[in-house]
């Protein structure tokens, strides 16, 4: 049984940016998170053991994020389903950085990628 696992607008808070005054303070991305994965064994066991804990990822990408302090919204995406992808039993995950803020006009400008394993 094939299904998403997935977060949305995962509020995280960490130094993200290209120029100098934004290397300096804080800011907000929300990341949406979308795996798929085969939830059968979990929708039998009821054991969070048998699917993708998505608060466990959650707290890795915001970890990833704060510790890299990323230049550009385009590496943490791909960092991040690059650490998805090897540290749980995946196949696919498509991964959206949004950066609210960045360009005033705009509700925000994002990244969006979608990674397979090889």
């Amino acid at each position: 049984m094939i299904g998403t696992i997935g977060v949305k607008d995962l509020k995280v808070t960490c130094v993200i940016g290209i120029y100098p005054e934004e290397r300096t303070k804080n800011q907000d991305l929300f990341i949406d998170i979308e795996i798929q994965y085969d939830f059968n064994n979990a929708s039998r066991s009821e054991n969070v053991d048998d699917t993708i804990d998505y608060a466990k990822i959650s707290d890795d990408i915001t970890s990833l994020a704060i510790a890299k302090k990323y230049q550009l919204i385009e590496t943490l995406a791909e960092d991040s389903a690059q650490l998805i992808l090897n540290q749980y039993k995946v196949e696919s995950v498509k991964i959206i950085v949004k950066k609210p803020g960045a360009v005033p006009a705009a509700a925000y400008p994002y990244v969006e990628i979608f990674r397979t394993k090889k």
